[in-house]
């Protein structure tokens, strides 16, 4: 589950703004869509109260059955009927597919952040402000609101996210004589010099195929890829991604690269798993949900179990932290939705409760963002296995949490992460430098942003 949000699909999204004229909200109802037409055929759960209304919910989380029972228990009023459209891309092809016919799409979808402007723009979704989301604003931190707002509008409700952080080998630093972790990217690249000098592995890894991680970095620097309001002005944006940030950071990496002391191992391969696993990287810089995802795919269950721990994200200025973050879901209303209010109230109370919220964090599904799970000491003070018992929470996660502020997503996320994705790539190859893949990255996004109508700042 957590793999998906590293894969990009492939598909870029066309006619952006034609669809935005286009495309106008549904009422729903009709023609297969959301609402009851396919709840007494289709639904992957046994409905508690066959006499309620139904929602109709398509999700991917891997315990998500036990979550609709526990909803559907708890409610008399309104039932969930779910299924399982598909993780990530898939998902997304079927609710492209339904969003352009105008019908077929569910009540209720589960979005990353990072997709949800792709789809506001076509009208898609629901600005669920108008329906009482703000009731549980304060239910989460502010970077976690403003991922799933646009200016004062709502379009979704946030479930979990990927506060960054550095997971390392235990055994690695060990053997090699680094007796703190790095807490600066100077340091980090001095102790990756260092491991190499002494015939180590490589010390992390330039993976081409993590353009949302790559996103994440630069903007921990300073860096401010776009600027864009789909509420007040969906027409402009600002797009800023050769400044000096992004060349930073991008020379940063392939220097590193060049030089040998990462990786350029595409990640989420089998190939890159079983590198982690051997020990072949000393650190793997990622989220809050890498280690429910290292530990579904074997990570930490053999001769590897408890040589790993984690650390804070270095920084470029130690005296001033900035927490980024990579990945995330949340649960969108769509405007093919029969009963929009029904349905945000199914969107903002599906993965809310205690029970559900419990098993999301304890079975690693996922990393939840909801206040009352990250300030209960159950959570807090957890010692996670995976981490051979740290209190990761405490230490490292939740503090990176609350200190992240939010990203704004451009409408065209696909078509970006596929072109970032290649000058990763060309970097690895010694095709480019930082700055020159910088500088080209700014010229094909300009150029495609100005092609499908927008007005570029």
């Amino acid at each position: 589950m957590k793999k998906t949000r590293l894969v990009v699909v492939a598909a870029a999204v066309g006619g952006i703004l034609t669809a935005l004229v286009g495309c106008s909200p549904s009422g729903g109802g009709g023609g297969g869509g959301g609402g009851s037409v396919e709840h007494a055929t289709n639904c992957t759960n046994k409905l508690v109260v066959k006499s309620a209304p139904t929602v109709t919910v398509w999700a991917w989380y891997p315990n998500m059955a036990k979550v609709v029972d526990n909803y559907n228990n708890a409610h008399k009023d309104v039932q969930v009927c779910w299924r399982n459209a598909g993780a990530g891309g898939p998902e997304y092809d079927k609710f492209q597919t339904a969003v352009s016919a105008n019908k077929g799409a569910p009540d209720v979808v589960m979005l990353e952040a990072d997709h949800l402007t792709n789809f506001e723009i076509q009208n898609a979704l629901v600005d669920i402000s108008k329906y009482g989301a703000n009731k549980v604003k304060g239910n989460f931190s502010a970077g976690a609101w403003k991922d799933v707002s646009s200016g004062s509008a709502v379009y979704a409700a946030p479930i979990d996210g990927g506060p960054l952080a550095m997971i390392y080998r235990t055994d690695v630093f060990k053997k090699y004589g680094i007796t703190t972790p790095p807490k600066t990217w100077a340091e980090y690249a001095a102790d990756a010099a260092k491991v190499k000098a002494a015939g180590g592995p490589a010390f992390g890894d330039l993976g081409g195929n993590v353009p949302a991680l790559m996103m994440a970095l630069e903007i921990q620097k300073g860096a401010q890829p776009f600027v864009y309001d789909y509420s007040a002005k969906p027409k402009d944006i600002t797009i800023k991604l050769d400044d000096q940030a992004s060349k930073d950071v991008l020379n940063y990496w392939g220097d590193l690269s060049k030089k040998g002391l990462v990786g350029k191992q595409d990640q989420f391969t089998t190939d890159y798993i079983s590198g982690v696993v051997n020990g072949k990287y000393a650190t793997y810089i990622s989220a809050a949900w890498a280690p429910g995802y290292l530990t579904g795919a074997g990570v930490g269950k053999g001769t590897d179990k408890g040589k790993f721990a984690t650390a804070p994200l270095p920084q470029w200025d130690a005296a001033n932290p900035v927490s980024v973050n990579w990945g995330g879901s949340a649960l969108a209303v769509t405007t093919q939705a029969t009963d929009k209010a029904l349905a945000t109230k199914v969107a903002l109370g599906l993965y809310a409760d205690d029970a559900s919220l419990a098993d999301g964090w304890k079975t690693q599904t996922i990393f939840p963002l909801n206040q009352n799970v990250l300030k209960s000491p159950e959570f807090v003070n957890a010692k996670i296995d995976f981490f051979g018992g740290q209190t990761a929470n405490k230490d490292v996660y939740v503090p990176a949490e609350n200190a992240y502020k939010g990203f704004t997503y451009p409408p065209f996320t696909v078509y970006y992460y596929a072109q970032l994705q290649n000058q990763l790539t060309a970097i690895n190859a010694g095709k480019i430098d930082g700055a020159g893949a910088a500088t080209a990255l700014q010229a094909q996004i300009i150029k495609y942003a100005k092609s499908q109508g927008f007005n570029v700042k």
